[in-house]
């Protein structure tokens, strides 16, 4: 009776481990609450340039401000709109952009990929970082000469890549998700004429 006993106590100890854990994971994802502004597009020279901006919530500032590191993955990709088919990929750019903190020193920097491009900047305030991170300005999508007529948009994705667990952890923590949040939003449709 002893063992059976202890082997129904360790029973319910995993099962309440498990729970925990489940429960964190899946919650994880509802904490975020990031969204995209406005997507704009404007036309100069048969060039298409899109302008849009990403609006942190509460806790990535704080998370920012105590020093926690952030990496984030913005694709800006233009799609063709079809009524039967389901919307054609056309192009897009990945950018990526990781937001280093020292909040002693009080000392943020910035390095942005676009490509083959990386660019560093430093900043003395957490308001001026935030607002380079997370504003795509003018960024050159396309050329639209190449493109056939039809309705287009403009799709603009965002993902915060949680920072990789050590191997072993990371093997035995298989069901934790690789992202914080990824969140994404359409432009209007706009029309596109040869």
């Amino acid at each position: 009776m002893l063992v059976a006993g202890n082997s129904l106590d360790r029973f319910f100890v995993l099962s309440a481990v498990v729970l925990i854990l489940m429960l964190t994971v899946f919650t994880s994802n509802l904490c975020f609450s990031a969204e995209i502004g406005n997507i704009d597009f404007k036309l100069i020279n048969n060039e298409l340039y899109v302008t849009t901006s990403i609006k942190p919530d509460k806790r990535l500032s704080d998370d920012l401000d105590n020093g926690i590191s952030k990496e984030f993955l913005i694709y800006v990709d233009l799609f063709r709109v079809w009524k039967i088919w389901p919307d054609e990929f056309i192009t897009g750019k990945k950018i990526k952009r990781v937001l280093k903190t020292d909040p002693i020193k009080r000392q943020y920097a910035v390095t942005s990929i676009d490509g083959n491009l990386q660019i560093e900047k430093n900043f003395k305030d957490l308001g001026a970082m935030t607002y380079y991170a997370f504003n795509i300005i003018d960024i050159k999508l396309t050329n639209t000469r190449e493109l056939e007529s039809g309705t287009y948009f403009v799709k603009v994705t965002v993902e915060s890549i949680r920072k990789k667990l050590p191997p072993v952890i990371g093997y035995l923590l298989f069901f934790v998700p690789e992202r914080e949040f990824r969140i994404s939003a359409d432009s209007n449709t706009f029309q596109l004429k040869p």
